[in-house]
This record gives structure tokens, C-alpha cells and sequence, in this order.
């Protein structure tokens, strides 16, 4: 198989405001817009925003969002923290911290129980440096 492109879709309750948290807070812009669907870009990724009651989504899997965390790695994570949880007075679900596999991150919450996972990376501790592919 040949993927030609690979991008999440969130079915959520709200396809409005989920799809205007993500212009607002990460700068994602409109590729395509109705009511029951939104196709969000940036320059490097795509992200869809979906009625969780369409039509298209088979019975048995139209249920609320839960378990769904979402990376989104920046150069500084910190001054995303001050942006996003100080300023945007985001819901943080995980303090601000640096990780010995190689990541200073935090957490929020976004609209439709998605959580938010903000990325830095940094230089992780030797025991989890050889667990990184050469390259």
C-alpha cells in the first residue's frame, strides 16, 4: 500500500466550536466547511472535525470521544504552556514537566474530551537514548 496522506478525524457533538478551538489555538485554517464537517490545515497536516451523528458513521461507533490524545510538538513548550494554560486559560490536565524519554510537554483539554499532548523535544536520559532509531 501507498498512503497518499494520513490524518485524524474527531467526531464530536459541536462541529462549529471544535472546528474554531483549532483555528484559534493552533492556527489550523479552512480547507473545506459544512455543518456536519470541517477539513482543517496547516502546513505540515490535516485534521477533520466531524458530526459524531452523520450518517456515514456506522451505528455502534457514534459515541462521545475518550482515550483520544493528540501530539503536537512546538520548539518551546514552555512558552506554549504560558500561551495556552495562562492566557487561553486551557483545562491542564498534566503540569508542565520534562520526561527522561526525551519530551518537555503538558496536557490539555480540548472541546469533545480530546486531550491536547504539547511537545518539546529534548535531549532524552542514556538509558532511553538507544531506544532511538539511528537517523
Amino acid at each position: 500500500m501507498k498512503i497518499t496522506s494520513f490524518y485524524p478525524v474527531l467526531m464530536v457533538d459541536d462541529v462549529a466550536s471544535s472546528a474554531q478551538f483549532y483555528r484559534d489555538v493552533l492556527g489550523f485554517e479552512t480547507a473545506f466547511e459544512m455543518d456536519w464537517y470541517v477539513s482543517l490545515r496547516f502546513a505540515d497536516g490535516e485534521l477533520a472535525i466531524l458530526d459524531r451523528t452523520h450518517d456515514t458513521i456506522p451505528h455502534g461507533f457514534r459515541e462521545p470521544v475518550r482515550g483520544l490524545l493528540l501530539n503536537i510538538e512546538v520548539s518551546d513548550a514552555a512558552a506554549e504552556h504560558v500561551r495556552m494554560v495562562e492566557e487561553l486559560h486551557l483545562v491542564e490536565r498534566l503540569p508542565l514537566r520534562d520526561e527522561a524519554f526525551g519530551q518537555r510537554h503538558f496536557i490539555v483539554e480540548a472541546p469533545g474530551g480530546v486531550l491536547l499532548d504539547v511537545i518539546e523535544p529534548i535531549e532524552p536520559s542514556p538509558e532511553f537514548l538507544e531506544a532511538y532509531a539511528e537517523g
